[in-house]
């Protein structure tokens, strides 16, 4: 019987440490930010579809989420300075991006690859679809946003200037996705908290 290693390697998410050029307080592995932007992704697309009337997919969503940075077992986790230095490696990095997500599809079996592959890449990219992916990578921002605030928490003023940085495009963002400014009008505030002051 012929066997395929598609989820064994997906499931060393949780080897591949994330801010690696930085000293944290608590390193963050990508199994746990995947699991992160997952959840908020799907709450940014509930909050889409019960305040503002849409039809977003929240499971979709969430999956997408859950596989954004699955290439990253492979390429590991480039820091975010180095891959938008420029246009050019911005495209040289997309490209690596795009070459280790078709190996890791290539680890599945022919039948069930398209499943995989509408989920890396989108299937028919209509404007459901594409204003979707725009909430994940929204969700990415919040989840390293979040990160952020728990290292400043902590203490830790390595993160100062990623924190000023994230929330400047996240600012950018919520002008044009309202889901976003109402995750961090209504639920960013107590991230940082502790548990009594969370109970």
């Amino acid at each position: 019987m012929t066997t395929y290693s598609f989820f064994a390697t997906i499931a060393r998410m949780k080897y591949i440490e994330r801010w690696a050029l930085m000293r944290n307080a608590r390193e963050e592995n990508l199994s746990e930010h995947s699991m992160e932007v997952g959840m908020i992704a799907h709450a940014l697309c509930t909050i889409g579809n019960v305040r503002l009337g849409k039809d977003l997919d929240a499971d979709r969503a969430a999956l997408i989420g859950i596989y954004h940075d699955a290439s990253e077992i492979i390429t590991g986790d480039m820091p975010t300075p180095v891959k938008y230095y420029n246009g050019q490696i911005r495209t040289a990095y997309k490209e690596v991006e795009a070459a280790a997500e078709d190996r890791l599809l290539e680890r599945l079996p022919e039948d069930l690859r398209p499943v995989y592959e509408d989920i890396f890449h989108g299937g028919k990219e209509d404007e459901r679809e594409a204003y979707m992916r725009r909430l994940v990578k929204a969700a990415d921002k919040l989840s390293a946003l979040i990160k952020c605030i728990e290292e400043e928490n902590a203490g830790n003023r390595e993160f100062r200037t990623a924190k000023i940085s994230t929330e400047k495009t996240l600012e950018k963002m919520a002008r044009e996705l309202p889901e976003v400014r109402t995750f961090m009008e209504e639920f960013l505030p107590p991230y940082g908290s502790t548990l009594d002051e969370l109970a």
